[in-house]
C-alpha cells in the first residue's frame, strides 16, 4: 500500500494521488490541517516541511517529482513515462516548469488568494494577485506553447506532467485572473477539460479527499462566488 502524507487540496499532494489513481493502484491519503507539515511527525518525515511525503513498504520518500517517478517505477499500471527519448525529455522539462514557475507565480499567489484564504477567513492580498499576473501570462504563455495541438503535455498519451501540471492549472477556470490567463489558449483550455474528464480527477478533488475524511469544504463567501 502507497501512503501519500498531505493537506487536501494541495496540488503537490493531488499531483501523486492522480498518479496512483491513473495507474489503478490502492493507496491510502494520510491527511492532516493547515500547519500539520510543521508538526513534529511530518518534519520526521520531511525536515523541509513540505508536502508530500510517501510511504511505501517501509521506504520513505519526499520530493513531488521524486515521488511521481517512483510510483510510476515500481507501481503496476500504465507507463506514465513516454517511451520517446525526447517526449520523456519534455515531460522533464514541463514537471520542472511546474514547480518553479507555475506554482510560485499562480498557485501561491493567485489560486490560494482567490480560491482558499476567504474559505477559511484569510485576508485576500489584492496587490499580490495583481503583481503576479504579468509573471502568471508567461508561465501559462510558455506551457501552452509546448502543449501545441498535442491531446497531453508530453504527447499522445497521459504522463506525470499531466499529472503534476493539471494539480496547479486546474484552478485556472475558477476566478477572473485564471480565466483570463486562459483566454488566449484554446488549447490550453481544451486540455483542461481533457483533464477534468478524467475519472482519477474526480477520485481526487479538493472535495472528494475532504469528503473521505470525513469532512466538507467549507464554502467560499457569497462575495466571492459572484467573481468564480
Amino acid at each position: 500500500m502507497f501512503v501519500i502524507h498531505g493537506i487536501p487540496g494541495s496540488p503537490y499532494v493531488r499531483s501523486p494521488l492522480l498518479a496512483l489513481e491513473e495507474k489503478g493502484v490502492p493507496y491510502t491519503l494520510a491527511a492532516f490541517a493547515f500547519g500539520g507539515q510543521r508538526s513534529p511527525e511530518h518534519t520526521a518525515r520531511h525536515p523541509f516541511q513540505k508536502m508530500p511525503a510517501l510511504e511505501h513498504d517501509g521506504f520513505a520518500l519526499y520530493e513531488a517529482q521524486a515521488i511521481l517517478r517512483y510510483i510510476d517505477r515500481v507501481a503496476g499500471g500504465p507507463s506514465l513515462t513516454p517511451s520517446d527519448i525526447r517526449q520523456t525529455a519534455r515531460m522533464d522539462q514541463l514537471l520542472n516548469i511546474a514547480d518553479h514557475y507555475l506554482a510560485p507565480r499562480i498557485t501561491g499567489p493567485m489560486a490560494f488568494q482567490r480560491l482558499v484564504a476567504p474559505r477559511f477567513g484569510m485576508p485576500v492580498d489584492e496587490a499580490r494577485i495583481e503583481a503576479a499576473i504579468p509573471d502568471g501570462a508567461v508561465a501559462v504563455g510558455e506551457v501552452a506553447r509546448l502543449l501545441d495541438d498535442q491531446p497531453f503535455m508530453a504527447g499522445d498519451a497521459i504522463s506525470l506532467a499531466d499529472c503534476h501540471l493539471i494539480s496547479q492549472l486546474s484552478f485556472l477556470p475558477h476566478f477572473d485572473e485564471g480565466r483570463a490567463l486562459l483566454a488566449p489558449h484554446a488549447n490550453l483550455s481544451a486540455w483542461i477539460a481533457r483533464m477534468e474528464a478524467r475519472p482519477s480527477m474526480a477520485a481526487t478533488s479538493w472535495e472528494r479527499l475532504m469528503e473521505k475524511q470525513g469532512q466538507a469544504l467549507p464554502p467560499l463567501p457569497e462575495v466571492m462566488l459572484v467573481q468564480v
